[in-house]
């Protein structure tokens, strides 16, 4: 069973896979803390904000509410409600405090791509076929490590930038193991900062990775 706090359909708007258009299943629970999370109403798993499902798909707002659905139901939400993306993209809170398997494996068979957006403090428990995007968050509120379980499944690393220290952190990180030489490397400036920005371009052509823009938050959609 999977507590969700929503499931929308929308374009992913950053990473490798931005421009997709993609349904979202953002469950509920996180324990990494961080402090620029603009999802943090998905942070707490407090019974007294559990409803049924419909309350959940007819939301107009964040918020803390969420329910308890199987697989199977969130996968019949997917068909009832008539959503033409094929990408189904689970987010969270951190959606690997649970095993993914069953959800992923279930939409794999009925025809849809899969992919999680992860902070790397759990394990990863997927398809075969799961696209893995790991944003670590490691020296966060609750001090959480990244695992290297996590790194090596990952297909993208994506990881925030605000400043140049971070920059010198995802290089201790990366020096630490050997990743896959076919793993994406993304930078994505946190709260779209004109410095935090400058400096993920800067280090991106240096380097040759990636540039990740919120480019939803741009074009003002979820």
């Amino acid at each position: 069973m999977y507590k969700v706090n929503d499931i929308f359909e929308t374009i992913q708007g950053e990473g490798s896979l931005s421009g997709i258009p993609s349904v979202f299943v953002r469950l509920q629970g996180c324990t990494v803390g961080c402090s620029w999370c603009d999802t943090k109403d998905t942070w707490n798993v407090n019974f007294q904000n559990q409803c049924d499902l419909n309350e959940i798909l007819n939301k107009t707002y964040p918020s803390e509410s969420w329910c308890l659905s199987s697989a199977q139901e969130i996968i019949d939400v997917y068909r009832k409600r008539g959503f033409l993306a094929k990408h189904i993209v689970i987010t969270g809170g951190e959606p690997c405090i649970y095993d993914l398997r069953p959800l992923l494996n279930g939409f794999e068979i009925i025809g849809c791509s899969c992919q999680i957006e992860t902070s790397g403090t759990s394990e990863i428990r997927v398809s075969k076929r799961t696209w893995v995007t790991v944003s670590p968050k490691f020296l966060m509120k609750n001090k959480l490590p990244v695992l290297n379980s996590a790194l090596y499944r990952a297909d993208e690393i994506k990881y925030p930038v605000a400043v140049e220290k971070d920059i010198k952190k995802l290089d201790k990180l990366l020096s630490s193991i050997k990743i896959s030489d076919k793993t994406i490397i993304s930078l994505q400036p946190v709260s779209q900062k004109t410095h935090a920005t400058e400096l993920c371009i800067r280090t991106c052509i240096q380097r040759n990775w990636r540039l990740s823009i919120q480019s939803h938050k741009y074009l003002n959609i979820v």
